[in-house]
This record gives structure tokens, C-alpha cells and sequence, in this order.
């Protein structure tokens, strides 16, 4: 009898180093392999995949699943690269004219995503009353204007208070799809209330569709290559995965899947579901909180791009600490050495102090530093960098993190921090606001293994009346959140709901009530 396809492969491309692993089904971690993450993220990415596959060697036939987190849309919009252009269509005149589209947009973000913006009727109240019909002969006025004077790629459609009801979005979706052929992005299935961070959201994730077809053209290219049959996923924001379907329409979705996969991770290989967890990598540290074991979610809008956003996001402080972070006698960083670290420091026989070289010399190296020491005394020896200022650096490091964990605690100083990261030997073993410091194993590849863990979510937000049939509209919230998740490719018997929130809403003409549903469940067979 062949054996069944009953490992994982999780894979997080982050901006140092590339990680993948491979999980058993008793979610035993049997492979692991950390790659320099290379200017084309993809490369990278299948390096990882490759040595992973060597290390299984014929248990490769039995890869099932494989789970990506990748930057590759974070460092789009970062870097003003490979957007598509997108016409803005907002549903609410008169009423929200006096802001127009893409206000506050850097001036060459919106230069390289906007083919045209207005603002037609539509929409609706807070309470799901229409304000007025939705402006249908507008819209085909502007598309046609902007279309003959610029080439677009993707129509992004945001409607006042549409996660109340997200029926004129539909009308207008339905419309250019059938007149038009573009794919629309409509901002009901992407932020939360607030019009213009949602809006922004929702045209980021429509110049966002050419990033996404390209990943997913990768990975199952990388996939078919190796002569893998696994199905591929990929992780989102809030540390749970999607279908290449699912991702394909929501693009904007995988921004921040790298943290949330490390939260998810620590909380996996500790065994602790509320905690502090830093995550150092080679450029940045990155602190979140754990809460049940999934990551504490911000309730700050989010800046991406310099553009704000609304959409959930896990509450991440980063700080320029990584193990390739410059140390020079001014001080530490901010700049890093980034994926050059192999080549580059000290220890590894280059010529630039960093991070690492000065943990090193504090007696903080990790296992695998084999070498290591001599070759730094060559270093300081030679006077390539005097022992002082490695001192010093570690002194300021440890009081960048003392700070930052401060500032994640809020006041509790009763949860353990866990260390993970292919820096984590940068921390020191007891860390003031914390009970103490958990240091798991395999923790170099805690987001490869938090993609791998994983489970597919969706989520409702939404304005509902407080009337008689409250009851009932809370239970169709909390189905439509099951069917996202199942959409996203859950099981669908194996969805539950795991977030539910109410936040009563006043000064209305009928009582009504916010609500923020979220349902999560294991990945379908």
C-alpha cells in the first residue's frame, strides 16, 4: 500500500533568509533548511523548497500540502514595483466628495497605480438604509473616460458603509465584469468601517492582481517542476491560510503573513498560547503578542506604503535589530548586511562588525558556530573592530529590547517571551517585563513552521439592527464567516468560530450594534 500524502511543506520568504520545513501528520518537524532570500524573492524561495525535498529524500512522494508566506506584495507596494493601474470608483455622492480617492497616496505610489478616480451615487447608511440608487450610467461614463485616456488593469469599488450591506458593489462588480472584462476588487470583502483606509485597501488590493498571478504562477511551476502533486496554499495576515483561488481575489491579504506566521510558530513549538514572542531576524526584530495562541490583532489602522489602511493586521512592533545590524563605535544600525551575512561578517571571515559578531563575542553564539570565535579573534586582533565596541553594542541591544518588550507588555510583566528567529541567541536569557525566556526548539524556522500549522479563516464585519430578529442576523454573520473560511479552503466540518465581538453603536435612529465575526478550521482533504 503507497504511502499517503501526510506531510506539509511550510515555506516564509522573509527579507534575510528564506526558511522552509517539513511536518509529519503528528505535526513532528522531519526536514528543515534556511536559504538566503535573493533579490528575485522566487529563487530564493525554490532553494529552500529544494534543499527541504533532499532532506526528506524518497519522502518527498508523500508532500500533501505546501504553505507559502511571502513579501513578494509587501515589497510591491514598498517598492513602487509591478503594480497594476487601477480605476477608483467610489459609491457615495454627494455626501463624501469633499475627500476624493487616494487622498494622502505618496505622490509616486498613486502616479504608478491610479488610471482615473470618481465618485458616482451610491451607497448606504451606518444602518443598511440606501442612501440612493447606485449610479450605473456614471460609472460606464467614467470607465469609458478613463479607459480611452489609460490603460487599466483591475477596478477597485468602494461603497459608504458597504460592510453594511455590500449590495451596490455587487451591482457595479457585476457591471464592469460583464461590459468590460476587468477584474474588480470591492472593499466589503476587505476592511472593516472607515471609508478612506478601506478604500485604500481595497484599490492596493486590485494594483495587486498581476503580484499575485505571478507568485502562484511560481509556486505551482516550482511545485510541477519537482514532480510534486501537493496543493498549495498561501498564509495571510492574521496567521491563517488561503487557496490560490482565494488569494488571487485577495492579494492584499498576504501583506504581513510573515509575523503572523512566526506568532503562530512560537505558539506551537513552546506550547505557550499567551505570550511575548520576538522574532529576530537578520535586519529587524519583530515583537507581537500571543492571545490563545493567535496573534494579538492591531487595532490602529495600518500604515503600508506610506498609504493607510483598515483591514486586520496582527499588532507587530518592529525594531531595526537583526543578527546582520552594522555595529560601529557611533553605535548600532540602523542598516544591516541583510542576506549578505554569510559573506559579510566577521565571523564568517568578512569584514563588517555586526550584530552577530558582537553576540558572539558576549558568549551568546548559537550551536552551530562552529569556527566562529576564532575567526573573530582573527578580526579584533587584527584590529578590524576593537572589543569594546562589540561590548557596547550588545549593552545597546539589550536596551532596544528591553524597551520594545515594555511597550508589547502594556503593564503585564506575568507572560514568558518566546525567542525565536534565526537571531534569537541575540536576546539575553532574562528580559525585564517578562516571567521568564522560552527558547523552543527549532526555533531558527518558527514562520515556516507556523505557515505548515496554519488553519483557513474568514471573517465578517458588519452593521446589524438590534431589533426582534437580532438573534438570527448574528447567526447569518456567523454562517457567512464560516463560508469565507470554507471558501479559503477549510474543512467545512471542522469550521468554528473563533472570534466573535459586539460593540453596541449609538446615536442612530434605530438601535444597532457592530459586529466582527471569525470562523477557522483545518484545511480540507
Amino acid at each position: 500500500m503507497a504511502d499517503l500524502p501526510d506531510l506539509r511543506i511550510g515555506i516564509d520568504v522573509g527579507g534575510t533568509n528564506t526558511d522552509a520545513v517539513a511536518l509529519d501528520a503528528e505535526g513532528r518537524v522531519v526536514a528543515k533548511a534556511k536559504r538566503p532570500t535573493t533579490p528575485d524573492v522566487t529563487e530564493g524561495l525554490r532553494a529552500a523548497l529544494d534543499a527541504v525535498l533532499a532532506e526528506l529524500g524518497q519522502g518527498q512522494d508523500r508532500v500533501g500540502r505546501v504553505m507559502l508566506g511571502t513579501t513578494h506584495a509587501t515589497n510591491a507596494i514598498l517598492e513602487r514595483r509591478n503594480l497594476g493601474r487601477v480605476a477608483v470608483l467610489r459609491l457615495g455622492a454627494p455626501a463624501t466628495t469633499s475627500v476624493p480617492p487616494l487622498s494622502g497616496w505618496p505622490d509616486d505610489l498613486r502616479a504608478a497605480v491610479s488610471a482615473g478616480e470618481a465618485i458616482v451615487p451610491g451607497g448606504h447608511y451606518v444602518d443598511g438604509r440606501e442612501i440612493g440608487p447606485p449610479g450605473l450610467d456614471a460609472v460606464r461614463r467614467f470607465l469609458d473616460a478613463a479607459l480611452n485616456a489609460a490603460a487599466a488593469d483591475a477596478v477597485a469599488v468602494t461603497s459608504v458603509f458597504s460592510p453594511a450591506s455590500g449590495e451596490h458593489e455587487r451591482a457595479v462588480e457585476e457591471l464592469v465584469k460583464a461590459e468590460y472584462g476587468l477584474p474588480v476588487s470591492v472593499s466589503h470583502e476587505i476592511g472593516s468601517l472607515g471609508l478612506l483606509e478601506r478604500e485604500n485597501a481595497t484599490v492596493l488590493n486590485a494594483a495587486l492582481y498581476g503580484v499575485a498571478a505571478h507568485v502562484t504562477e511560481a509556486l505551482v511551476t516550482a511545485l510541477a517542476e519537482r514532480g510534486l502533486g501537493a496543493r498549495p496554499y498561501l498564509a495571510q495576515n492574521d496567521g491563517t491560510l488561503m487557496t490560490l483561488e482565494h488569494a488571487a481575489r485577495l492579494p492584499v491579504s498576504t501583506i504581513g503573513s510573515g509575523p503572523a506566521n512566526s506568532l503562530r510558530g512560537a505558539a506551537y513549538l513552546s506550547g505557550v498560547r499567551d505570550a511575548i514572542v520576538v522574532d529576530v531576524g537578520g535586519t529587524s526584530t519583530d515583537l507581537g503578542v500571543l492571545a490563545g495562541g493567535f496573534p494579538r490583532e492591531s487595532a490602529a489602522a495600518v500604515e503600508i506604503g506610506g498609504v493607510l489602511t483598515n483591514f486586520r493586521m496582527p499588532d507587530i512592533l518592529a525594531i531595526a535589530l537583526g543578527g546582520g545590524t552594522v555595529v560601529r563605535s557611533g553605535g548600532v544600525g540602523p542598516d544591516s548586511v541583510g542576506y549578505r551575512i554569510a559573506g559579510e561578517a566577521l565571523v564568517f571571515g568578512g569584514s563588517t562588525a555586526t550584530m552577530t559578531d558582537a553576540a558572539v563575542a558576549a558568549g551568546r553564539s548559537p550551536r552551530e558556530a562552529d569556527g566562529w570565535h576564532e575567526r573573530l579573534r582573527t578580526a579584533v586582533e587584527a584590529g578590524d573592530v576593537p572589543e569594546s565596541t562589540l561590548k557596547r553594542a550588545v549593552a545597546v541591544a539589550d536596551e532596544m529590547v528591553i524597551d520594545a518588550v515594555d511597550r508589547m507588555a502594556l503593564g503585564r510583566t506575568d507572560r514568558p517571551l518566546v525567542a525565536v528567529g534565526g537571531g534569537a541567541f541575540l536576546l539575553p536569557d532574562d528580559i525585564p517585563g517578562a516571567s521568564r525566556v522560552v527558547r523552543p526548539e527549532h526555533a531558527e524556522v518558527a514562520n515556516a513552521v507556523g505557515a505548515a500549522i496554519a488553519l483557513a479563516s474568514g471573517r465578517v464585519d458588519t452593521i446589524l439592527p438590534t431589533g426582534d430578529s437580532r438573534t438570527d442576523a448574528i447567526e447569518r454573520a456567523k454562517e457567512e464567516a464560516a463560508a469565507r473560511a470554507v471558501a479559503a479552503g477549510a474543512d467545512p466540518s471542522g469550521v468554528e468560530i473563533v472570534d466573535l465581538i459586539e460593540v453596541p453603536l449609538s446615536y442612530l435612529s434605530e438601535p444597532a450594534v457592530r459586529i466582527h465575526v471569525k470562523a477557522a478550521g483545518p484545511l480540507a482533504r
